[in-house]
């Protein structure tokens, strides 16, 4: 448990938590202590050295130095500001003076520490190097601008988890030594080690080899790292920036749009890029390059919405995705209990089964824990996810409990993932076969849970995976073996040399065999987990005080999704993890808990975001147009168990759903007059949309919508489970999944992402089955077939494919029967 300790700053006493860095404890009491280098939520660099304070007399560095009880902190001295202003006319040296043109302009850190040390004239000098921009893809540098904060290579290894980045050698001359009895000590130990060094790939390639996330760029203080798209494309102080939730994934990180009009011809208006608060949410690639997916050019066709009100007295049917609201949700479930319909939604049916499922041993609504749990745990387990691309910030959370809290982890996947297993070597991935969730379940509370409290059924049953038995093992030993050997001595009668012999002692390894009895936990058999599995956990498990469990979306569409979902009940009640579940998409969490959903279809059914007898889509692709995610006002619901506010980016000029749904006998000017009405849904409150707030503290405290209540649920069985199936998916197999950035056909739909699916492989794969990239092949399961061609895919490894769902022209998901992964055959063409 965190101790609460008081220490005083400029004279201001405050309360932090004990072992907080004095640089944090300033800032969540509002108080100023400039800092470049340092990132709230990464390790410590100490490139800046512009956070120096005094601490209880000795200079220290704020962003390193942990406050102690009673500590008395002042955050100028002469001295201190001496060295303030020297780091800063460093930083100045040599930096181009384009801040005209400079994308960072206006934003600038580099500026505005400058006017704020009052840095008005150069006491430095140094011939400058001839360093030239390079374009990486989605990210450009220009190192030229870039003042070696190190943000950008600390972020990528301690929040990410790429380690893509690192100091280069810079090259040219070195500092003149005279400066280093001149100058103040801090600013020419960071100035030596600034002018030797700028930021390269961390494999020293042209490219480079990461996901993608863009985050380096969203942290760099200056101009150097931007998005290319981005660059010289429009100055920061003229956007409009609007508070949103990205509309992805089931993160809901919060962002903000940065909007502004086309050009003086064109007054409408365009968004240029997104921002995240950085300190405190980090957002992947998808979130930052995927923002332009709104149904643009839409004027209301009162004809098509006459069809559209035809075709809803007609259907008995409404299918449609999780990529909505939850006020959208709310309207569907409203005219559900109104006219009838059946609701369709398979990925938020299945969740919401497997919730309720885990809710009759867990005796609550919804999981208990959340990704800022997973970031403050020092051991994490993740079960039935592809997490590099089911939800990119667990997969951030998962490394960062690793890099900043000594953490460890393990990592059950069938496919390969040269990205986890790069994330560190604490890390242990065990890809078992496809089928085999349950064992890892299983082995999970064989290991973690609390024999003294679990079901003594469940005992017996996970004692009955350990067998004794008798195996003959060689080892060495050392033996004492008795040489004669021949010496030279001297006669000490006659004085002369002679020979004679003698015995030698000495201890020569010696091979022997032996019975031991063993145990054997066949859990770990079945699961083809690493033969040091167990010596590897023990390590692993030292020192751990806080667990966290991962579940994905491999276990809501497994054959036997029902015991699963009781097992992982199992785990949060008797093991000290605390558990977060990954919803699918982005509101299934909200859907799954606002619409009563049914398992088939009637005979006419309206599509919304899904190909129909009627369909409307925020995509421009059917009859009716509706709004995409960036064009709404509403909330989302995310894998925190929050309800976050959205607002529209980009207006829309047609009709939307609140307009059908008032033809048809509801009643509410604007769809987020049902946001109040939320609240007579079990966990959701009664708020006015306008009363949401989204925005974080300068302490990190999260100030968005609001939290779920976590509803207490009646148990409504006992806590048994069935036997593990021992079934498992063997030899050529296919897996229903998304590359890094995709998510669905709204990313696909922004101009930064478009791109075309295909069977995407690693190299393994390929050599196996003798395919290259961009070779045609046909996939084929038990469900049907489809053309496609190869992709190669760096990020994976193993003997498994996978085909996107991003991709509507493909059709992948009807390949598949329900589960994540199927049997396969494969064939050049």
């Amino acid at each position: 448990m965190e101790n609460t300790i008081n220490i005083t700053i400029d004279g201001r006493e405050i309360q932090t938590r004990e072992g907080e860095f004095i640089l944090n404890a300033a800032r969540a009491n509002d108080i100023f202590i400039p800092a470049i280098c340092y990132l709230t939520r990464c390790s410590p660099t100490l490139a800046c050295r512009i956070c120096l304070v005094e601490a209880d007399g000795k200079q220290v560095y704020s962003c390193n130095a942990k406050a102690k009880d009673g500590m008395s902190i002042t955050t100028s001295t002469e001295n201190i500001e001496k060295e303030r202003r020297a780091i800063m006319e460093v930083y100045d040296v040599n930096h181009p003076l384009e801040c005209g043109v400079c994308d960072q302009s206006g934003e600038c850190e580099l500026q505005n520490y400058t006017l704020e040390i009052g840095v008005d004239s150069q006491h430095y000098a140094i011939p400058d190097t001839d360093r030239k921009a390079v374009d990486w893809g989605l990210i450009h540098y220009d190192p030229a601008l870039c003042i070696v904060c190190e943000r950008c290579t600390t972020v990528c290894k301690d929040m990410i988890g790429d380690a893509a980045i690192k100091t280069v050698p810079r090259g040219g001359e070195p500092l003149n030594a005279e400066y280093k009895g001149e100058m103040p000590k801090d600013a020419y130990a960071m100035w030596n080690k600034l002018n030797k060094s700028l930021i390269g790939t961390a494999d020293g390639s042209e490219m480079l080899d990461c996901t993608d996330c863009g985050e380096c760029t969203a942290v760099c203080p200056v101009g150097a790292l931007v998005t290319s798209d981005f660059q010289y494309t429009s100055n920061a102080w003229e956007h409009k920036q609007i508070p949103a939730t990205c509309g992805h994934c089931s993160a809901g990180c919060q962002l903000s749009y940065d909007v502004k009009h086309i050009s003086i011809e064109n007054s409408d208006e365009k968004i240029y890029r997104v921002k995240n608060e950085w300190n405190y949410v980090s957002l992947c690639g998808a979130g930052r390059y995927g923002y332009d997916y709104q149904n643009a050019d839409v004027t209301k066709d009162e004809d098509a919405f006459n069809a559209a009100v035809e075709a809803f007295e007609k259907a008995d049917t409404i299918s449609f995705t999780s990529s909505i609201t939850n006020e959208e949700a709310y309207i569907l479930q409203r005219l559900k209990q109104e006219r009838g319909y059946k609701l369709i939604n398979e990925e938020a049916r299945v969740f919401r089964n497997f919730l309720d499922e885990y809710s009759k041993i867990s005796a609550q609504q919804v999981y208990g824990g959340d990704l800022k749990t997973v970031h403050k745990s020092d051991f994490v387990v993740s079960v039935g996810t592809a997490l590099k691309t089911d939800n990119p910030n667990a997969r951030f959370a998962f490394n960062n409990s690793m890099t900043m809290n000594k953490g460890a982890g393990l990592y059950f996947h069938p496919i390969k993932d040269p990205v986890i297993d790069g994330l560190g070597k604490n890390i242990m991935s065990i890809n078992h076969a496809p089928l085999q969730e349950e064992a890892a379940l299983y082995l999970m509370l064989d290991l973690f849970g609390n024999r003294e409290k679990l079901p003594k059924n469940l005992v017996s049953y996970l004692d009955s995976f350990h067998t004794k038995k008798t195996v003959t093992i060689e080892e060495t030993i050392k033996e004492e073996v008795i040489e004669k050997v021949m010496v030279k001595v001297i006669n000490e009668e006659s004085g002369e040399e002679e020979e004679v012999e003698q015995e030698k002692r000495k201890m020569v390894p010696k091979k022997v065999s032996k019975e031991v009895e063993v145990e054997e936990n066949e859990l770990l058999k079945i699961l083809n987990a690493p033969e040091d599995f167990d010596a590897k956990l023990e390590k692993f498990l030292k020192k751990k005080e806080k667990f966290s469990l991962i579940v994905g979306p491999d276990l809501y569409t497994h054959p036997n999704s029902k015991n699963l979902a009781r097992l992982v009940a199992l785990i949060e009640r008797y093991t000290e993890f605390e558990l977060v579940m990954i919803p699918v998409l982005t509101n299934t969490l909200g859907v799954s808990l606002i619409c009563d959903l049914d398992e088939e279809a009637g005979d006419y059914t309206i599509g919304y975001n899904v190909k129909a007898d009627f369909t409307l889509s925020a995509l421009g692709d059917g009859d009716l147009d509706m709004p995409a995610l960036n064009q709404q006002e509403g909330t989302l619901t995310s894998i925190n168990r929050r309800v976050n506010p959205t607002n529209a980016a980009i207006g829309y000029g047609g009709y939307v759903l609140n307009d059908i749904a008032n033809r048809l006998g509801l009643d509410a000017k604007y769809t987020i007059d049902y946001t109040k009405e939320l609240g007579n849904i079990k966990g959701f409150l009664a708020k006015d949309f306008d009363d949401l707030p989204n925005h974080y503290t300068n302490s990190g405290e999260e100030l968005r919508g609001y939290e779920l209540k976590r509803i207490a649920v009646r148990r409504s069985s006992g806590e048994a489970v069935e036997k593990l199936d021992d079934k498992s998916l063997e030899n050529d197999i296919l897996y229903l999944a998304n590359p890094v950035l995709q998510f669905s056909e709204f990313t696909n739909a922004s101009h930064q992402l478009k791109s075309k699916g295909g069977l995407y492989a690693g190299e393994e794969f390929m050599s196996k089955h003798g395919l290259s990239d961009g070779d045609r092949v046909n996939v084929k399961t038990a469900n049907g077939e489809v053309t496609v061609s190869v992709i190669h895919d760096n990020k994976i490894d193993g003997e498994i494919a996978y085909l996107p769902t991003f991709d509507s022209n493909l059709n992948s998901e009807a390949l598949f029967d329900g589960y994540r992964f199927s049997l396969a055959s494969y064939k050049k063409v």
